[in-house]
């Protein structure tokens, strides 16, 4: 999701890290003792830098939002989520007693003082302490797992408990949900016990090690993001962890990684990295434990802090990392998987766009061409092109290259924009000029202003004017929205898949030392200042680039996207700017909607292909999971055979031998699976040639102009 302006760009949601270069191991941890949670408080300058990040934030960022107390609220549910998201330590009487800071954080933070969000989170530390040691006496009772009960895993908007003894109960739960997991897992019930015993140990020693700037770190950060999702403070040490995602100088797996209730998940995969090219790892995975080489032994690292993990993933160029995955799109009931990686630098010819030619028979027994171009990320080698380099690699100059390669040899082409999560502005407009030729491709409006600026591409004429298609999902962001966007707008292809991301805003970085006297490293703050609008005037921010025919995806809108953010930035138009748009392409949807419907409704791999996707939906959104030792085995089992029967159908298409019942269900790049969405997008645009009287790209109508 980074698209570059300058200064200004698109990151993905904060706060995270993303996995580079070599970093210290840490050691295994000792049982904790009986250690009385210290007193945290704030510093003078600490004080200081609180009042000039709140001026930044009331007067430059894009919501032109002075503190007040709607946002004072905002804060504080913002910062109880990001310390007890689940509901597991505070009490309700501590819920109550925040309430004096209800409506005056806003006045706190003009003033500079810090003391209510220290107090706060000393009041989490009491708490995360006294439940350690809970846990600990619940562990000597005894789990039976042949009793009908069950867990609430969803817990965010739930009552906050009012005793210990209320939350015990919750708490007993959790635990026997955990031991059973381990369980199916493969480990009995003493390594399981031990394992979390230890576990919860390591949890509270990583909170006790706390400094007062980690909580400056987690406040600011809660009154950055009560303002939206992509403003936030970097702390010195997540400023360097930052920038060195930035420059792409990365030796590790290529994941962009945060906290999630108390577990590291994945957000985001860079573009050409090992953990993206093992197609194992997904957005939204959380990763529970950590092993060096082939044979090193493994550390749980749930409850670590998020700094202490990146450390321990990342690792020279070329050696091994283990990692334990829960997967996320398996929802409570996942089971852990092993992954093994080779730690690389993250090259950009492993971000580079890649040709094919799918060949298509027709049912009138015509055979078309239709080419695809997958481009997993807008790029470019700045530094290549600054030193003059006449060959450097962008997404643009490589398109153009593949667009002549393809020249007389396809009828149609479909661009594959799918978990393209943006990259360099300067590449999406680019691009869109190789498809609709000069012209305004997005208006960019910064905070105050009401002109808004327009950016043109500088492509000299089109390098290919046939039938097209952009094919998007929710994982489509930044740049592939405004890239998809104008294709849409000017008429020049159709958009198939599902409703884009919707992240629609430009950031900039504000080096925090620029602004104080102090030697010390300070930070930065990430902080929106504009919005992107497409040349009809529409925003893309919030509700994304809507398909003209939709092919659903794995991954739904409602966990995954812009508008599952909290406080972010709503959707909202301005007056469309001058473009020369074309409406032939228009005329031509119904038709090719209705072909897409009846070729869909009697293929039994699309209809199997939904079906899939509903299945896997559904274990996905289960809150509820049986406590039950035998049923739980029979959910695992109802799951790998779906996984299992699903891979055998299109094993047995292929003259394949089935997969017998003990072997390991392939994954990713290593299963035959066939990319539905993919082969229906070739299809439309089949559909697309013929009804626009198109033969090959030759002759192609120019679409749009």
């Amino acid at each position: 999701m980074r698209n570059f302006r300058t200064l200004k760009f698109l990151a993905p949601l904060l706060p995270v890290l993303v996995l580079g270069l070599a970093g210290a191991f840490a050691k295994p941890a000792d049982p904790v003792v009986d250690i009385p949670p210290k007193i945290l408080a704030p510093t003078s300058q600490q004080t200081s830098l609180d009042q000039i990040i709140a001026k930044l934030l009331s007067q430059h960022h894009y919501r032109q939002s002075k503190p007040d107390d709607r946002l004072s609220s905002l804060i504080l549910n913002t910062y109880l989520d990001d310390l007890d998201f689940g509901r597991f330590y505070f009490l309700a009487s501590d819920i109550a007693g925040f309430e004096q800071y209800r409506n005056t954080l806003d006045d706190a933070l003009k003033s500079g003082n810090l003391q209510p969000a220290y107090d706060i989170f000393n009041t989490y530390l009491r708490r995360l302490a006294e439940r350690t040691a809970r846990i600990q006496s619940l562990f000597q009772q005894e789990f039976r797992f042949n009793v009908d009960e069950s867990l609430n895993v969803d817990r965010k908007d739930t009552p906050w408990a009012k005793t210990p003894a209320e939350l015990d109960e919750i708490w007993r739960k959790r635990l026997k949900n955990e031991l059973l997991t381990l369980i199916l897992s493969g480990k009995d019930q003493p390594t399981a016990r031990d394992l979390l015993s230890k576990r919860y140990d390591n949890r509270l020693r990583q909170a006790l090690q706390s400094t007062s700037e980690d909580v400056f770190q987690l406040y600011m950060n809660a009154v950055a993001q009560a303002f939206d999702p992509h403003t936030a403070y970097f702390s010195p040490r997540n400023t360097e962890n930052f920038n060195i995602q930035m420059r792409l100088s990365l030796e590790g797996i290529g994941c962009v990684l945060r906290m999630e209730e108390e577990q590291v998940t994945v957000v985001e995969l860079v573009t050409g990295g090992p953990a993206d090219l093992s197609q194992q790892i997904k957005p939204s995975d959380r990763i529970v434990a950590v092993a060096q080489g082939d044979d090193g032994p493994w550390v749980d690292v749930v409850g670590w802090r998020l700094d202490d993990v990146v450390d321990r993933i990342r690792g020279q160029r070329g050696s091994v990392v283990r990692l334990k995955v829960l997967p996320g799109k398996a929802g409570a009931t996942a089971a852990e998987k092993t992954v093994r990686l080779v730690r690389d630098t993250i090259k950009l010819e492993k971000q580079a766009a890649k040709s094919t030619v799918k060949p298509l028979r027709r049912p009138d027994g015509r055979e078309l061409r239709i080419g695809v171009i997958t481009i997993p990320a807008f790029y470019s080698d700045f530094d290549a092109a600054r030193r003059g380099d006449p060959n450097y690699r962008s997404t643009t100059r490589d398109v153009r290259q593949l667009l002549d390669e393809l020249r007389d040899k396809i009828d149609g082409l479909v661009l594959d924009l799918r978990e393209n999560g943006g990259g360099s502005l300067q590449e999406a407009v680019d691009l869109t000029g190789l498809f609709v030729g000069n012209g305004p491709v997005v208006q960019v409006k910064n905070a105050g202003s009401n002109e808004p600026e327009i950016e043109k591409n500088s492509e000299s004429g089109q390098a290919y004017a046939g039938p097209l298609a952009v094919l998007v999902d929710h994982a489509s962001a930044s740049a592939s929205e405004i890239f998809a966007g104008a294709i849409q707008d000017y008429g020049r292809g159709i958009v198939i898949g599902d409703p884009t991301f919707g992240k629609g805003t430009v950031q900039t970085l504000v080096d925090l030392n620029r602004l104080t006297r102090a030697k010390e490293p300070q930070g930065q703050l990430k902080l929106t200042i504009a919005k992107f609008y497409r040349v009809n005037g529409s925003s893309t921010q919030h509700r994304g680039v809507r398909p003209d025919i939709a092919i659903p995806s794995a991954t739904d809108s409602e966990e995954v996207g812009e508008s599952a953010q909290k406080n972010a930035l709503p959707w909202d138009e301005i007056a469309p700017t001058r473009y020369r748009g074309d409406r032939i392409l228009t005329t031509l949807i119904p038709e090719l909607a209705r072909r897409h419907q009846t070729r869909i409704a009697g293929d039994p791999d699309y209809q199997a292909f939904l079906r899939d996707l509903e299945f896997a939906r559904q274990q996905r959104e289960k809150t509820t999971v049986s406590l039950l030792e035998s049923q739980r085995r029979a959910e695992r089992e109802r799951v790998e055979s779906w996984q299992r029967e699903r891979e055998n159908r299109f094993r047995a298409a292929k003259g394949l031998p089935p997969l017998k019942p003990n072997d390991e269900i392939p994954d990713g790049k290593d299963s035959v699976i066939p990319d539905t969405a993919l082969e229906e997008s070739a299809r439309i645009v089949g559909d697309l040639v013929v009804l626009s009287g198109t033969g090959n790209a030759s002759s192609a109508l120019v679409m749009g102009r």
